[in-house]
């Protein structure tokens, strides 16, 4: 159980590492607004989203931090007592690191660099990825632990 803790722990480390990098060069590198076409439609650009996945809750500020912060203790403890559970330790890193990532822009900018811009798609960047992937990976660790249940019943 220990081992799944650490692994949480270092892909919790590497999400916002490579976030946060990211983010500094394309702050230091691009003015905000501006775009430059890298290739097939995709934009590096550098923008500013103070509410939460594509600019939803615009300026929602404390009660968007609350409940963000509410909804990663939730994980923890569903980590804590599941932590057992395929891919669970993957899911939970990669919704922490996405989220701190995007919390720190916040604590520190009052809103969240995102810079990938894809056709017809709202800018985004490693966190969102992240958190999107964990999503994903912990829809799948709910399935493999169901499929094992049933085996089991």
């Amino acid at each position: 159980m220990a081992a799944a803790w650490w692994r949480a722990a270092l892909v919790v480390l590497a999400v916002v590492a490579v976030d946060q990098a990211a983010k500094a060069l394309v702050v230091d590198s691009l003015t905000r607004g501006e775009h430059r076409d890298l290739a097939f439609g995709i934009d590096l650009v550098h923008v500013r989203n103070s509410g939460i996945a594509f600019g939803l809750f615009d300026g929602g500020g404390a009660a968007l931090t609350i409940v963000t912060v509410t909804a990663l203790a939730l994980l923890l403890v569903y980590f804590a007592t599941h932590a057992r559970r395929p891919l669970l330790w993957l899911a939970t890193g990669l919704l922490l690191g996405g989220a701190l990532g995007n919390l720190l822009d916040r604590a520190r900018d009052g809103a969240v660099t995102d810079f990938i811009d894809l056709p017809l798609w709202p800018a985004f960047n490693v966190a969102d990825m992240a958190i999107t992937a964990g999503v994903i990976t912990l829809l799948l660790s709910l399935e493999l632990a169901h499929e094992a249940d049933e085996d089991g019943a």
